[in-house]
């Protein structure tokens, strides 16, 4: 197996020894895709991992590993038990499930590439196969036969019951409750006992798919009235389930529990072999900046608006789409920094290696991202006399528009065995500005940098508990505002409240000190921002003795 880095530039002659497929980097030897590919002819699995793993052109987020080390060898390991590459497993596994989720939500896209996927069979032969695919082999297995292995169970236990100890049996046994809540004993207390072969295989095959279901959340259910082996046993079981295995060779006929047993002796085994079609075969993205996009859409974008005074659901991408033609990637309602009312946040998934930021253009579009949504509202209300429910930008009164919640969003990898953290990380501010003294003038706006977890994102992305994904969603907007709140306490601006009886008066009197400086809440409060390099003396005199305003 070896491991390759989407946008890397890697010898053209060592691309040649491992590719059939050309179409899997440009002339000049950069990667272009991500996913697995197998060679038949090589034998040889090559993972192709999201340029995110990348921290500078040498080098990877893996510690003391150099990207040349990882394609120039065979790395001839084990990845079903190693706890070392824990993250491979995972990442395959999420990998896989997140190309079904984008293909289910974008039905007519053409960038992802696939041959036809693998088909483990029985016989083991000499042609290495991926973790992936053995995982998937077991889910799909018992998906497929999960009906026929419980009624052979249910008839073993059966047979088994004779001569029972019926007090001793109620005393020692916890009874499962059938649909009419009787209690259904599945462990008998009796004189005789059989070791039977068969439940020895099952009892392998359901703690193999059980600790599967857990680490990859597959969400399968099992039945409780299998035994199953779990924790520090199911770890000691790795080491001995291969000779417990052989052990039981050649007792079973029926051709279910033959391909149970190959499943298992093929987890179970230390190497990656198996018999597979004669054929290279693949799974790849092209343009997965697309895929993380869609990634970070699903999680944080919300999916409809609504017009004030009006009982129905208008589709978000109405607002998405601008008249320019572009396309925001995301965009949801959010709270207010200075009331009550709400506004509509923007963001951008940015998809480059871990340490790179965002340019000049993708800053410059993003400040214009944010115009086109502040006059996309503002036609609403002047040329259909309609406002987004809830939604204020502008003050008539001053003249001030609210603040843009306005984001980039990268794709980040601190720790390859993470995948549960999803706490963003800030990065430095953008700031864009026609009169740089004037806080809440329209020309006046932030872009704001979040790093997220990519492993955190790439699980969650394929989660199907939508339980979950709201829960993200919610923590992640409260931490963005949160953010950019205290970004504005400790900023250039100290925003003051005039607690004076008249503030249409007193705005108008001092209408040319104020413009871009003042707005008038939902709730009556005449706010005043004053840049602490603004040394106008009328703005000086005006905030004098005011008190600070308290960011909510």
């Amino acid at each position: 197996m070896r491991i390759l880095f989407e946008g890397f530039k890697y010898e053209k002659e060592l691309l040649k020894e491992i590719f059939e497929n050309s179409s899997f980097h440009h002339q000049d030897g950069t990667i272009l895709k991500v996913g697995y590919y197998y060679s038949y002819k090589m034998n040889e699995l090559v993972y192709l991992l999201p340029k995110v793993f990348l921290k500078d052109d040498t080098s990877t987020i893996f510690k003391g590993k150099k990207v040349e080390e990882f394609a120039t060898q065979n790395l001839n390991i084990s990845l079903k038990h190693d706890p070392i590459y824990k993250w491979a497993r995972l990442t395959s596994i999420y990998f896989y499930k997140s190309l079904v989720e984008f293909k289910k939500r974008n039905t007519d896209t053409t960038i992802l590439n696939s041959s036809e996927a693998h088909n483990l069979n029985s016989n083991l032969g000499d042609k290495e196969y991926s973790y992936q695919e053995l995982v998937l082999s077991f889910v799909n297995f018992y998906r497929k036969n999960k009906t026929q292995i419980l009624f052979n169970h249910i008839e073993h236990i059966s047979n088994q019951v004779k001569k029972t100890k019926w007090e001793k049996t109620i005393r020692k046994s916890l009874p499962i409750l059938n649909s009419n809540n009787q209690p259904v004993y599945t462990i008998f207390r009796n004189k005789k006992k059989v070791i039977n072969r068969e439940e020895e295989l099952i009892t392998l095959y359901f703690s193999v798919l059980n600790n599967l279901n857990k680490e990859h959340n597959f969400n399968l259910h099992i039945d409780k009235s299998y035994s199953i082996i779990e924790g520090a046993k199911f770890q000691s079981l790795k080491n001995t389930g291969y000779s417990k295995l052989r052990r039981i060779k050649f007792k079973y006929f029926n051709d279910t529990l033959k391909k149970m047993y190959h499943l298992c002796e093929m987890y179970f085994k230390h190497s990656n072999v198996g018999s597979l079609k004669k054929t290279d075969e693949f799974i790849s993205v092209s343009s997965y900046n697309l895929v993380f996009e869609d990634m970070i859409d699903k999680l944080l974008t919300d999916k409809t608006y609504e017009i004030a005074g009006e009982n129905k659901k208008n589709n978000i991408d109405d607002l998405r789409k601008n008249d320019d033609g572009k396309i925001i990637d995301h965009l949801f309602i959010e709270k207010s920094l200075i009331d009550t009312t709400n506004i509509f946040a923007i963001g951008d998934s940015k998809y480059y290696k871990t340490t790179k930021s965002a340019g000049k253009e993708s800053r410059f579009k993003q400040f214009t991202y944010a115009k086109n949504i502040i006059q996309q509202n503002l036609n609403l209300f002047h040329e259909k006399s309609k406002k987004v429910d809830g939604v204020r930008y502008r003050d008539s009164v001053t003249e001030g528009y609210d603040i843009t919640p306005n984001f980039f969003i990268y794709g980040f990898i601190n720790n390859i065995y993470d995948f549960d953290s999803n706490v963003p990380k800030p990065r430095d501010v953008a700031e864009s500005f026609h009169w740089k003294h004037r806080l809440f003038d329209r020309d006046t706006l932030f872009v704001h940098q979040y790093e997220l977890n990519f492993l955190f994102i790439l699980k969650s992305y394929s989660e199907s508990n939508s339980n979950k994904i709201e829960a993200f969603r919610e923590s992640t907007k409260q931490i963005f505002r949160a953010n950019i709140l205290d970004y504005f306490k400790n900023s250039q601006f100290e925003v003051f409240e005039y607690h004076g009886t008249n503030h249409e008066a007193f705005v108008i009197k001092h209408f040319k000190t104020l413009n871009g400086k003042s707005i008038i809440t939902s709730e009556g409060k005449l706010l005043i921002a004053k840049h602490k390099n603004d040394e106008n003396d009328e703005i000086v005199n005006l905030v004098n003795g005011l008190n600070k305003f308290e960011w909510i």
